[in-house]
């Protein structure tokens, strides 16, 4: 593969994922990587910080997704209806042919305290995004708090169910059960 072909972002995760797969994280480095892609280690560096960040990429488009969700949700709408919102726009940046790559990525992180740690850091950063945007929206803390927390591990929870069912529905509608599922939880905990 030449160098100067566009996507060297895609190329690099791509190149991770096969050599994460076959030799596994810790011995994978990122020179492999880069030559894998077709790249050099340069231009690695250039985008990621380090190997592990390669895999990571998407948490910078997932966080803005939360908080625009958050934010087009009509305004008239309840906290649970703009929490909706902002699920269903994490929901849009994971199409049916990711579906693959988000398996195979599973599987990497599992393998790796190293990336298991880095995953949560993740989590964490959509989990306080979505809490800001809902504070900024409906101004009860708390509420936004337990909001976001129900509302990330509704969409990690149908995330975890789509890659690795056979079902070839979109990530919208196992989001949205998991959604619809811990809401009648939070319904049920507060009623008399």
């Amino acid at each position: 593969m030449a160098r100067w072909e566009p996507d060297a972002r895609g190329r690099l995760l791509q190149a991770a994922i096969e050599l994460f797969g076959a030799r596994g994280y810790d011995t994978t480095t990122a020179a492999q990587i880069a030559e894998h892609a077709g790249l050099t280690r340069t231009t690695l560096f250039r985008h990621f910080a380090d190997k592990r960040e390669i895999l990571f990429q998407g948490q910078e488009a997932l966080v803005v997704s939360a908080m625009e969700g958050v934010e087009s949700a009509p305004a008239d709408s309840q906290p649970f209806d703009a929490l909706r919102a902002a699920v269903a726009a994490l929901c849009t940046i994971h199409t049916a042919d990711r579906r693959d790559t988000g398996r195979r990525l599973d599987t990497i992180l599992a393998s790796s305290p190293e990336l298991q740690e880095r995953a949560v850091f993740k989590r964490s950063a959509i989990t306080n995004a979505l809490h800001g945007a809902l504070t900024a929206r409906f101004g009860d803390a708390r509420q936004a708090a337990v909001l976001a927390d129900v509302g990330v591990r509704a969409y990690y929870d149908g995330f975890a169910s789509w890659i690795t069912s056979s079902d070839e529905g979109p990530l919208a509608e196992v989001v949205e059960h998991e959604l619809d599922e811990y809401g009648s939880v939070l319904s049920r905990m507060t009623v008399g």
